[in-house]
This record gives structure tokens, sequence and C-alpha cells, in this order.
């Protein structure tokens, strides 16, 4: 089985095809970092009239590199939501064109969920297992029972982490995207220098904070003597943030690991794992921490290699491989979704 992913939903467009043997036959992507700099963030009219650029070629990249035609593909796998609606059209339009034109089934994929199954292209992990899901628009940790069978435990109740490493590298002056640059910076900090609150810390929820840490960020840097900061200082700041960070999310992580080591008593004599998703899973400071945490809880850390953390459509096609051997498809009437929590159940929190 061979199935081409397509991804639009933010400022990547991307195009994979991934063979259920989890061989990763093609993963093209091109970011759309220069068209949104001037605006220090994306602006979603800009993204999407990027993907309507670029869409083609990277569909026609992935094939090429593949060695393949699209009469060799079994189907179609593309982001149906959550995301920035106008990409998330151009994906969707573009992936019905081809499922028809080819008379190939195809899958509308929740983008969380492309995240959440990752893993399970990069090794056999079973299910359930607990997911730590962190991106610049999503913090949750949710219990992970099936494909398509989601249980939230927490999220956070203003900033995703991604989000608030972001607002902290714009403040320090740094480039974007905010998760590199601040961890390269931070590698030359002093954690201890500055003192950080850690929001949420000894609640019996599973929730999230991140707002007063951004908070302190900026008054810590208007502390400072006036003028620009010095390397050091911006070092100092980033590595105190990330550590916090890393503190916030592995405490949160521990009360989720709790819950669900209680709903799943069936398990208590076999391995649980604990597994991170997005974006911020590619924190090395971050993985050290949860890895650390989870080891202390009886957990096994698992995560997708550095480079199917970010957004990227060899999961968005392993999703729709996940989809299409339990012969569940979509059809041509499905709607693209600028919102689509994976546990519809539950209350999703609004900022």
């Amino acid at each position: 089985m061979k199935i081409l992913g397509i991804e639009t939903s933010c400022d990547e467009t991307a195009a994979a095809i991934v063979t259920a043997n989890r061989q990763i036959l093609a993963n093209e992507i091109v970011s759309q970092l220069e068209e949104h700099r001037p605006y220090g963030g994306v602006v979603p009219e800009i993204a999407a009239r990027a993907h309507l650029d670029y869409i083609d070629l990277m569909v026609k990249r992935a094939l090429e590199t593949a060695k393949l035609d699209l009469s060799d593909l079994d189907g179609i796998a593309v982001t149906g939501g959550p995301g920035l609606i106008g990409g998330v059209i151009v994906g969707v339009m573009t992936a019905k064109a081809i499922a028809f034109a080819q008379d190939l089934p195809f899958v509308a994929v929740n983008h969380l969920e492309g995240h959440a199954l990752t893993v399970r292209l990069a090794e056999n992990v079973t299910f359930p297992y607990l997911l730590l899901l962190v991106s610049g628009g999503h913090c949750q940790i949710l219990a992970v029972e099936d494909v398509g069978r989601y249980q939230l435990y927490g999220q956070t109740v203003d900033d995703a982490v991604g989000e608030a490493f972001d607002k902290c590298a714009r403040m320090l002056g740094l480039p974007a995207p905010g998760g590199p640059s601040v961890e390269k910076a931070a590698r030359k900090g002093d954690a201890t220098r500055f003192q950080f609150p850690r929001p949420m810390r000894g609640k019996p929820h599973c929730d999230f904070s991140f707002s007063g840490l951004k908070t302190a960020v900026r008054r810590t840097i208007d502390s400072l003597p006036e003028g620009v900061l010095v390397f050091q200082d911006v070092a100092d700041i980033c590595a105190a943030f990330q550590q916090a960070c890393a503190d916030i999310l592995s405490e949160r992580s521990a009360v989720a690991m709790i819950r669900f080591r209680a709903n799943h008593p069936d398990m208590h004599d076999q391995p649980m794992s604990f597994v991170i998703g997005g974006g911020v899973a590619a924190n090395q400071t971050i993985r050290k921490a949860l890895q650390a945490k989870a080891s202390s809880m009886g957990f096994t850390l698992k995560a997708p290699p550095p480079r199917l953390c970010t957004d990227n459509a060899a999961m968005v096609a392993w999703a729709g491989i996940e989809y299409f051997q339990r012969q569940i498809t979509s059809d041509f009437t499905f709607k693209p979704r600028p919102r689509w929590p994976l546990d519809p159940k539950a209350q999703q929190l609004k900022k």
C-alpha cells in the first residue's frame, strides 16, 4: 500500500509518500518563513496563497523522489483540519481532485491525530498509550486508546508551549521559528540565573498554563539595564525559560501518568508507553526531562525522530494508512475544518 499524504494546515506545504510497512519513500516540504518574516508571525491570507503556489510542485517532487506515478498510488490522505482554513482548503481540494481523477479512495486526517500516530510510523508502539502533544498551536495530554479514540486528560488554559517559545524569542529579538532559536541560545546560558514560575505545579488536574511564565520573561527583560540586551542575558533567559517549560511539562505529565495507570488496571504488569509528539517534542532539554520523569513513573518514553515531530506530510500519509487498513475513508462531501478536537466529548477551552 502506497499512500500520498498532503499537509497544508499552517505555513508548511508538504507532500509525502509512505508505505504500509513504514517506508517513507518521499517526504517533501517547503516552508514559508521568508513570506511571513516581515510580519513577525504567520499571516493566514499569505499562507493560503503560498500553498496554492507550492502544492502542485510538492506533489510532483514527492512522486519524482519516490520514482512513482499517480497511477501507482493506492490512496490519498490529507489534513482536513484543524488549522488555518485557507490552507486546509487548498490541501483538501487538491487531494479530492487527485482522488477523483485517479479513482482513488481518500481520507481527511485530523492534523493532531497525524502527530498522535507518528510514533507508530517510527516504531511498532501498541495501543493504548499516553500522549503529550506539544506544538506552536496545541498543548494537551491524552489517552490514545486506538485510531480515532482519544480521551483528553488536560490542555493549556492559555498559551500553547510552542507559542510561548515563539513569544519569548520575539521579546528577545531572536529569529523565527522561536523554538529552535531559544534552544540554540539556551545551550550557552545559565538556567539558574533567573527564577521563573512553574504555573499549575501541584494541581490535581492535568491542565497547563504558560501565560504567567511568558509574563515573567517580559518583566525580567524590563528589569535589565536599558539598551540592547547582551548575548549572555539572552542566553541565560532562554536557558531559564526552557528549563521552566521542561519542568512544567514533566510535572503535569506525571499527574496524567497516575491517571492513565488508574484507568488501565489490566496493564499493571505490562510496559506503558508515554509518547511525545508535535514540534516542541524535538527540543532536547524537554525530551531529557520527560525521559527522566517517565522512567521514574514506570513508563517508557517514545518519540518520533525530530524530523517527524514538526509538521510534515509523512505523518498524514501514515494516519491515512491506519484508516485505510481499517477500511475507513472520507467522501467528497467532506468539508475542511478550522477546529477539530481529538476528543469531541471533552470540554474545549477557548482562549
